[in-house]
């Protein structure tokens, strides 16, 4: 029985919908595979099959009717498992088998996405972690709705360097497997240091072994809503621009917060988490890169970026967590290049590098993010990225995270579009000095010593 909706709640969504740019990103149902393993891959993937659209036969039209109810646009309605790695270990076979009958689910259901082929290695690698790793190109390339990701860092553990390497030639193979389609397998993998098991966004949701049976998240975004709750505010002080954010933040949250009680009451489901992300797209209006510039900043990358988006990341945190008890997930900002107008427009005039971006990760979630490189990038380049990436979500215990595209057959000045949400994006300059020795050593990079807490 769905709980009375308060007034207050109701005109306060009312007043969002009309007078700011409000939708809710995703709406995500997490299930646990864990009682779908069996002793062949085929068997495994039947299962896997069964449970995802036995679970989630109503996520779509119940969150339709919550749309239209409420009149918020819900844009996406996904599903992420548990990462298919854990339970294909005792299978004789290929793990793609079970991403087709991710794929296969997800196009019964009509979810967006289904997300969780996915291994966890930071700290080694199991024979079923290595064939799985081995078949995310042939996987992501061969499924359309299927996304993976693979945590190779922990500050606990160090970074996986074996991992990143293998990680850095899946992403290689993963772009020549897809070249005729700019290397769209590229855009549903995602490499992270300290991953989370409640994270509701594509393309790196899976669901963390330690969440019940099945939960209903929901990603937030709203760039919108707090740019225009920021864009009147014209000769006011950064900490009055904070507080503004804040503000704009809290309300976002209620109405993410509604959404998923609503969600997990009608599908007789426990209610996960609200992740405060703010999750741009190319349309106007929709900008992370523009919030930091209507605070002062003549163009995204100039000097004073990072310190704007710690103030932006800090404030959403605050009046996010104030506004709801369950707040999960990453909750910080994301930076996709081709996703954000004004990233792709800072990219085009040269006001941001891979090297901002990089030093934008220490404040953000996802640094280097849809970000479209030569086809010509070497797999040790990209694995040189990645390590750079997980080392500093390891040594500041956060989330980070790296999504490239290196498009076979483009160079800097090309630009390539990968259609719908994924945008369009300018091929960025990449460094071209070499650094094969060193990620061919192998072995680990420590942890470091204020990783050990305990």
């Amino acid at each position: 029985m769905t709980t009375p909706l308060n007034a207050h709640r109701i005109l306060d969504v009312i007043d969002m919908i009309q007078r700011y740019r409000l939708d809710i990103r995703t709406v995500t149902m997490g299930i646990s595979l864990l009682s779908c393993a069996r002793s062949t891959m085929k068997e495994t993937a039947d299962a896997v099959y069964d449970k995802v659209t036995t679970q989630a036969e109503n996520l779509v039209d119940t969150v339709s009717h919550i749309e239209a109810e409420l009149g918020i646009p819900i844009v996406n309605k996904r599903v992420s498992v548990t990462p298919v790695s854990l339970i294909t270990a005792q299978a004789e076979g290929n793990p793609a088998e079970v991403a087709h009958a991710l794929d296969r689910a997800a196009r019964e259901t009509g979810v967006d996405f289904v997300g969780g082929y996915s291994a966890l290695v930071e700290k080694g690698m199991t024979a079923a972690d290595e064939r799985l790793i081995h078949s995310i190109p042939e996987a992501l390339s061969a499924t359309n709705l299927v996304c993976s990701s693979v945590n190779v860092a922990s500050s606990r553990a160090g970074i996986n360097m074996d991992a990143t390497r293998k990680m850095g030639e899946a992403v290689k193979k993963a772009a020549e497997l897809t070249a005729e389609e700019s290397a769209i397998a590229c855009a549903k993998l995602v490499v992270f240091a300290n991953s989370v098991g409640d994270n509701p966004f594509m393309a790196g949701a899976f669901h963390g072994v330690e969440e019940p049976d099945c939960v209903v998240s929901v990603g937030v975004s709203g760039p919108g809503v707090v740019d225009r709750a920021i864009g009147s505010l014209e000769g006011a002080t950064l900490n009055e621009v904070a507080e503004e954010v804040k503000k704009a933040a809290f309300k976002i949250t209620r109405a993410g917060q509604l959404v998923g009680t609503m969600a997990a009451e009608r599908l007789g489901v426990p209610f996960g988490i609200v992740d405060l992300s703010l999750a741009p797209t190319a349309e106007l209006g929709d900008s992370v890169a523009h919030i930091l510039e209507h605070m002062g900043l003549e163009q995204v990358g100039t000097h004073g970026t990072t310190a704007a988006l710690a103030l932006l990341n800090d404030s959403v945190k605050k009046g996010g967590m104030m506004a709801c008890s369950r707040v999960g997930g990453l909750s910080g900002s994301f930076i996709p290049v081709s996703e954000d107008r004004g990233m792709i427009d800072a990219v085009r005039s040269g006001a941001i590098s891979m090297d901002k971006l990089e030093a934008m990760t220490a404040i953000c979630s996802v640094g280097f993010d849809m970000i479209a490189l030569p086809g010509s990038t070497p797999a040790e380049t990209i694995a040189g990225m990645i390590a750079d990436e997980a080392a500093i979500g390891m040594m500041n215990h956060k989330t980070t995270a790296m999504r490239v595209i290196p498009v076979p057959g483009k160079d800097v000045g090309d630009e390539v579009n990968f259609g719908g949400l994924l945008g369009y994006a300018p091929i960025i300059p990449v460094n071209t000095v070499g650094n094969r020795e060193f990620i061919h050593r192998g072995g680990f990079i420590p942890a470091p010593v204020h990783g050990f807490r305990n």
